[in-house]
């Protein structure tokens, strides 16, 4: 067990209370029955004041300054007397080894009880080494991948400081107008709840008092993603089974992969805010779940309550809060200022304070701070760790495997390095500062490969790469036109680098509109009317309506937003070192108009299942549009290979289950070639009669599988009667026999069908 100098008066001031500081497991705590580390807290609540207690719920930011795309964060005095008075239990977006170590030695020599602080961080897809966005990620439909550059931002947060990372958002997002569908996996719960249990598995290892460990905040609790309009911090008002069925499976996921923390959401639901709500927090959360961890706020979500109208003031919604189980409160002062006065008026139980502060405790022995306070602050780690080698080429790997093909006319791709020009176009080709997307807090601007650089990199050197901006991202001038089609008209082929900045998605980056953004769509018709062979790099982070260009570009790629090793992973791809294998996490519409459009819909009564042939004339009492088709631009689990995959019929084992029995289906999958390549294997079901109506698909599992060129391989999935519940006409949890339509194929669209019964 470490020493250090601190010893002598940190055991003056907590062992000789606490006794040894031996970590117990976490689960012995969690109990909330007896056991070393619960005697431990519970004697150190003992010996709090009431002030003390509240501060252990007090989380502040960091002093930060603009340094234009990147905010970042510098050393500041301003905290030390708050930590002396332990008025402070951490602070966020704080980081650096040698500065954190400040911090904490001021709360474990300087302070009262010496209780050590938490380091908080919004580590979104990577620290320094920066990942692809999350919906990006999810993209990739590997679980082990995602898991991995997981881990990756886990050890170089923890060598800078940080304990606690506000990570990962599991909100389901069904409407691409909503700007931080950027930070999700996508639109199912399914694919939501997987992509949900890597992260924290990623971010929390094998055991959090692990040095390169640190908590994970699962977030926004709840349905944070579902804001009406597609407006961020909108109100959200859905059914109860909506709820259940759609919007909470990937929360519940995470803390069933042992999330240690959950954050609220700014929304409200139903009438209530999420930071006030005693039927999510208490009854969901802690009641069903059985959460014993800690629930934290979201940037002064309990003082917004005010604005949302349920409580008259400040102190309402503290008191409210608090009640409903609302631990930590960030950046709002809402207890501080307001629960020690509650409580010396007789007005607030002193019984709900001690329950927060027994779980932010909780979480600081989980995290061995209480053994060793410095273990996260480690220079020699953060000199050697911080972008690593090693890292780097995680992040490349994870960004190839996130693009997804979504057309590729003629083959026109993968492109012949000894092509003899190659024009590269577009406001996002020389972009480095972009190529970190959205919440890469730490991300720096100057290290990203960018577009252009990789296709530099990868062409022959006998090909020639011509490089035009085309147009800015910000305004409406055409001036740079003129000589990006000049390019073009020199080109063999051309590679349009277009798309969204990295403050266009993510929080606050709601959009009305989800074209290109500005006058892109000018650039890139302008090019296409050359002639010449045109290749779409589209960078996004959300489902954007690319109509024009399936209609008129030969081949399209989504990138997302792809991190440090962009320019690398773009040209893998684009080149053929890496045959693309991503698939959609949410449905492409084929405009606004479509918008909410999910492949997991109910039937209505009126299904249309025409071809949109109709004269316009004609009135069809159907549930359609007149203007455009129902169906999506791209469906939900489309993504393209640069080989042809053939599925066979599907096998099953049973026409007829069981209850108690399981079913297994199979399918052969054979690579038609030209080249080695992934292939993510769907598995969808339908119910199709239920005491309440069901959706016409739903994603029940999948598998990601490597078939060479030539070969066959044979996919079999299992299901159980587990796999088809749902929340019934009284809202009991379980399936109902009758008909099931099974579906295995490359999306949720391109597929085999065939059919089996449940019975009792």
């Amino acid at each position: 067990m470490k020493r250090t100098l601190y010893a002598l008066i940190f055991t003056s001031t907590i062992t000789s209370f606490l006794g040894c500081s031996t970590q117990e497991p976490a689960e012995q705590v969690a109990s909330g029955g007896k056991g070393p580390k619960n005697d431990k807290i519970e004697k150190l609540i003992a010996q709090m004041t009431v002030d003390e207690k509240v501060g252990q719920l007090n989380f502040y930011v960091g002093d930060l300054f603009n340094t234009g795309p990147t905010v970042r964060t510098t050393e500041s005095d301003k905290f030390n007397d708050l930590i002396k008075q332990g008025e402070l239990t951490g602070l966020f977006n704080v980081h650096g080894a040698a500065y954190t170590r400040r911090l904490q030695q001021i709360a474990v020599e300087e302070s009262r009880l010496g209780i050590p602080l938490l380091f908080g961080a919004d580590v979104i897809h990577g620290f320094k080494t920066v990942f692809p966005i999350p919906l990006a990620s999810a993209a990739s439909w590997d679980m082990q991948a995602i898991e991995k550059a997981e881990r990756v931002a886990a050890i170089e947060s923890t060598a800078a400081g940080i304990t606690f990372n506000f990570a990962p958002m599991v909100d389901i997002s069904r409407d691409p107008r909503w700007g931080r569908m950027a930070e999700g996996a996508g639109e199912d719960p399914y694919l939501g709840s997987q992509v949900a249990m890597a992260r924290v598995r990623g971010f929390q290892g094998e055991s959090l008092s692990e040095a390169k460990t640190m908590a994970a905040c699962v977030k926004h609790f709840a349905a944070y993603g579902a804001p009406e309009g597609g407006r961020d911090y909108n109100t959200v008002d859905m059914s109860e089974r909506s709820l259940r069925e759609t919007y909470l499976p990937p929360y519940k996921a995470g803390i069933d992969a042992g999330a240690a923390t959950i954050m609220t959401s700014f929304n409200e639901l139903n009438g209530v805010p999420a930071s006030g709500n005693e039927f999510l927090l208490r009854d969901i959360l802690r009641g069903e779940w059985g959460f014993k961890g800690m629930v934290v706020s979201d940037w002064q979500s309990i003082n917004e309550m005010v604005a949302h109208g349920n409580v008259e003031n400040i102190a309402e919604a503290a008191s409210m809060a608090l009640k409903a189980g609302v631990d930590m409160d960030m950046m709002g002062d809402a207890y501080l200022e307001e629960i020690p006065r509650l409580i010396e008026e007789g007005k607030f139980e002193e019984k709900h304070l001690d329950e927060a502060v027994r779980n932010v405790l909780k979480l600081k022995f989980d995290l061995g701070l209480f053994d060793d306070p410095y273990r996260y602050s480690d220079t020699a780690r953060e000199s050697q760790e911080i972008r690593a080698k090693q890292h780097l080429d995680v992040a490349r790997d994870v960004a190839k495997r996130s693009i997804v093909l979504l057309k590729n006319e003629d083959h026109l791709l993968p492109l012949n390095k000894e092509t003899g020009t190659i024009a590269v176009i577009g406001p996002l080709a020389n972009n480095q500062a972009d190529m970190n997307g959205t919440w890469s807090f730490f991300g720096e601007a100057q290290h990203p490969v960018t577009f252009l650089q990789g296709i530099k990199n990868v062409a022959s050197p006998n090909t020639e790469v011509v490089y035009e901006e085309g147009c800015d991202l910000y305004d409406d001038s055409k001036d740079k036109i003129a000589r990006a089609v000049s390019a073009a008209r020199s080109a063999d082929v051309v590679i349009m680098a277009v798309g969204e900045s990295a403050v266009m998605n993510g929080e606050a980056g709601s959009r009305s509109n989800i074209q290109l953004p500005g006058i892109q769509l000018d650039l890139m018709k302008a090019v296409v009317a050359t002639g010449k062979p045109v290749v779409a790099v589209v960078m996004s982070g959300r489902a954007l309506d690319l109509s024009w260009l399936d209609e008129n570009v030969a081949s399209i790629l989504e990138v997302w937003t792809l991190g440090s090793e962009s320019g690398h992973a773009i040209a893998d791809v684009l080149f053929g070192d890496y045959n693309p294998a991503g698939k959609l996490p949410v449905t492409f519409p084929r405009n606004v108009g479509q918008v909410p459009i999910y492949y997991n819909h109910k039937n209505t009564g009126r299904p249309y299942d025409g071809d949109y042939s109709e004269p316009k004339s004609e009135r069809v009492y159907k549930s359609k549009y007149r203007d455009v088709q129902n169906t999506p631009l791209y469906p939900f689990g489309h993504g393209l290979s640069y080989s042809t995959f053939e599925y066979s019929d599907i096998r099953l084992s049973a026409d007829t289950i069981g209850f108690d029995q399981t079913l297994k289906a199979s399918v052969k999958v054979t690579n038609k070639g030209p080249y080695d390549g992934e292939e993510v294997v769907q598995l969808y079901v339908r119910d199709l009669v239920g005491s309440v109506t069901r959706p016409v698909k739903e994603l029940k599992g999948f598998t990601k599988v490597m078939i060479k060129n030539g070969e066959t391989k044979e996919v079999e999935f299992e299901i159980t009667s587990d796999d088809l519940a749902f929340y019934t006409i009284d809202m009991t949890h379980k399936a109902e026999p009758g008909a099931f339509h099974l579906f295995i194929g490359s999306s949720s669209e391109r597929v085999k069908q065939t059919g089996f019964y449940l019975k009792n």
